[in-house]
């Protein structure tokens, strides 16, 4: 007579022993694409192959899982309950199979972060310098957008979306730091004028967007009068044009502080009660690897908190 196991029989695994877990990896991509061409160049896969392996899908869950409609597909409700699941078993299988663990001093990956352009003035060096020296045979590259798309959280493979929560994700996002408002104008202007004068009596330089950033809505509320001289699409130069052509603006101190450091530029504290501007993190949603996005996320607190002790250190000379 046999001894009895160690651990009792799970009876799911014969049925799993019949089932072709094979499939579940395109399956994911298939449902995440909504294309069979896009979802089959990601796994690496031909496109008839892929079309062969949604039949066998749809056979295996007794549903469409994706329908036409129009030029493109949808998901039907079962493969919408099916998205989340799926990329919790695969996160941990990958973890399962990736016994020697991430090592960045040995990595050799590229290592994506996306952000807008004045995200990356303000945190770019340091952080660059950071990974630089703590995972030497990676490549780093930065991804820049004016306003983010939502294939920038999951094409090409981006790691991270670093991203102002003036735009909207879809995905989770977690607090990386805060960047108060301040009013910067040209060195020219009147030495005595308060921050409040100057954004009422000189035309603003101001980003051009569907929506102005909050402290108009405070100028606004207070009832003070002011006029848009130029509008430019890129945040980023908004300060560029303030300190080489005059102007005064409404901008984020953490560019502002950097910005002065290259040309003059005079920078004063916002006059008006506003909250500051907070600038997150959102993972990329199909990053199993939990070793080195807890590995990324220490890089990126520390280049915060890098510069904001620069910032510390240069508050005397980067601000009236």
């Amino acid at each position: 007579m046999n001894p009895p196991p160690d651990h009792p029989a799970d009876p799911d695994l014969p049925r799993l022993a019949s089932v072709n877990l094979n499939l579940l990896v395109p399956l994911l991509a298939l449902l995440e694409e909504r294309s069979v061409t896009r979802a089959a160049a990601r796994v690496g896969m031909t496109q008839p192959a892929m079309s062969h392996a949604l039949g066998r899908m749809r056979r295996l869950f007794g549903d469409e899982l994706v329908v036409r409609q129009g030029s493109g597909l949808v998901l039907t409700p079962r493969a919408l309950e099916l998205i989340v699941p799926l990329r919790e078993v695969l996160r941990h299988t990958a973890r399962v199979v990736d016994f020697p663990g991430f090592d960045p001093a040995r990595d050799a990956r590229t290592i994506t972060l996306a952000m807008t352009n004045s995200t990356a003035f303000v945190v770019g060096p340091e952080l660059t310098r950071l990974l630089a020296a703590r995972a030497p045979h990676a490549t780093v590259r930065i991804r820049t957008f004016i306003e983010p798309h939502p294939s920038d959280f999951t094409d090409e493979g981006v790691d991270a979306v670093l991203l102002s929560q003036a735009f909207a994700a879809p995905y989770p996002r977690e607090r990386l730091y805060e960047n108060r408002w301040v009013v910067i104008a040209h060195p020219d202007t009147d030495p005595d004028a308060s921050a409040l004068e100057l954004l009422a009596s000189i035309p603003h330089v101001t980003y051009d967007a569907r929506q102005r950033v909050a402290p108009y809505a405070a100028l606004d509320a207070a009832g003070v009068r002011y006029r848009i001289g130029r509008l430019v699409s890129d945040f980023l130069l908004v300060p560029h044009l303030v300190g080489r052509a005059g102007g005064v603006a409404v901008h984020t101190y953490r560019v502002a502080r950097q910005m002065g450091r290259q040309m003059p530029l005079r920078i004063e504290e916002f006059p008006l009660p506003v909250a500051p501007l907070g600038v997150d993190v959102v993972w990329n949603p199909r990053l199993a690897d939990s070793e080195f996005i807890a590995w990324l996320r220490s890089i990126l607190v520390e280049a915060i908190a890098a510069t904001e002790a620069l910032a510390a250190n240069q508050s005397g000379t980067s601000s009236r």
